[in-house]
C-alpha cells in the first residue's frame, strides 16, 4: 500500500483553507494547515509535509517568501514542493517566488482545479 502523501495548507484566511480542503476532499492526501509562517515552519519539521501550498502575505516576523526560501535552503526539506499563492501578479513578485525556490506561483483569485492540477503536476515531477 502506497504511502498517504502530506499536504501542508498555510493561509491567514480560514475561508481559503477550507476552500483548498474542500477542492482536495476527495484526493488521498493527508491534510494539515496554520495561519502563519511560524506554524509553518513548525509544521514542516513536526510533519514533513511532500507539499506545502503556501500564502505569500500573512501577519507576523515570517512571510510566505521567507517561508520558502527556508523550506528551500534545509537539505532536509528542499525536495518538499512549494506552491505560492499571492494577490500580487507583478513580474518581480513572481520573481521573488521564484527566487525563493518555490515549484509554482498562483494569482489570487485561481481556479481550484487549477490548483489541484498544479499540485498533481509538482508530485509527478520529483
Amino acid at each position: 500500500m502506497a504511502k498517504r502523501q502530506k499536504l501542508l495548507i498555510v493561509d491567514d484566511h480560514a475561508e481559503l483553507r477550507t476552500l483548498i480542503k474542500m477542492t482536495l476532499e476527495h484526493s488521498d492526501y493527508q491534510l494539515f494547515e496554520t495561519d502563519s509562517g511560524e506554524g509553518a515552519l513548525q509544521l514542516v519539521a513536526e510533519t514533513q509535509p511532500d507539499v506545502i501550498i503556501l500564502d505569500i502575505m500573512m501577519p507576523g516576523k515570517i512571510d510566505g517568501i521567507e517561508v520558502c526560501r527556508q523550506i528551500k535552503s534545509n537539505p532536509a526539506t528542499a525536495a518538499t514542493k512549494v506552491i505560492l499563492l499571492s494577490a500580487k501578479g507583478q513580474k518581480k513578485d513572481i520573481q521573488a517566488g521564484d527566487d525563493a525556490g518555490a515549484d509554482a506561483y498562483f494569482i489570487k483569485p485561481f481556479s481550484p482545479t487549477s490548483l489541484l492540477e498544479a499540485i498533481q503536476f509538482t508530485q509527478n515531477c520529483r
